[in-house]
């Protein structure tokens, strides 16, 4: 079957560069205090920004890959 839209450009998925916390929790079902053993283990990167703990988007690809 040919594409319909022939001159359209694919569509682009954007990946948020990073995530707070609840959205981490929300994205892949992890409670919120195993989140925070993650990060003080070491196994999920954190980046404060000001009084916000964010988490790089591939550290957490990175951790539900394993």
């Amino acid at each position: 079957m040919p594409d319909p839209f022939p001159n359209q450009p694919e569509a682009i998925s954007i990946e948020p560069l990073t995530v707070r916390i609840s959205t981490a929790v929300q994205l892949t079902g992890i409670s919120r205090s195993r989140i925070y053993e993650l990060i003080e283990s070491g196994d999920l990167e954190t980046v404060k920004v000001g009084r916000s703990t964010l988490i790089p988007y591939k550290s957490l690809k990175a951790l539900t890959r394993t």
